[in-house]
């Protein structure tokens, strides 16, 4: 687990905000580990994305059930119910199927390959804040 001294949070002239059609779009982002969600959350905010937080896959769900999101970045492994698992339940549902979904791990993509293909996008950990800014305002634009 990262301890909360030791996360740098870019600066504003690092990770550029999005040009694109993506200012305001909402990210869910499931992530267990509580200061890395909170890193990415303060990355993808001053892209200009709105973030809502999920501790887990579970509560993850639960937010998708009651409320409208453009995309969902999700860890592979977490308690109560895992990224893979979240994928499925995306993917397996009518009015949710349509949503991007970029799945992180830190496991090997060629070990877990049949289980991330549910994912539009599988980045692996740890992942740079210019790539998954890249990889979110291309699926956003591309799901408009």
């Amino acid at each position: 687990m990262i301890a909360p001294e030791e996360i740098e949070i870019p600066t504003p002239g690092v990770v550029r905000k999005a040009e694109t059609p993506v200012e305001g779009s909402c990210v869910l982002l499931a992530e267990d580990d509580p200061a890395l969600r909170r890193y990415l959350e303060v990355v993808l905010q001053r892209s200009g994305y709105r973030v809502v937080g999920a501790a887990d896959g579970l509560e993850a769900m639960k937010f998708l059930l009651t409320s409208t999101v453009d995309i969902v970045v999700t860890d592979a492994m977490m308690p109560h119910l895992s990224g893979y698992e979240l994928c499925r339940f995306i993917r397996g549902s009518k009015h949710l199927s349509h949503l991007p979904v970029v799945l992180l791990s830190a496991l090997d993509p060629k070990n877990s390959a049949s289980e991330a293909e549910q994912a539009d996008v599988f980045l692996s950990k740890p992942v740079s804040p210019e790539q998954l800014v890249e990889c979110l305002t291309a699926l956003v634009a591309e799901a408009r």
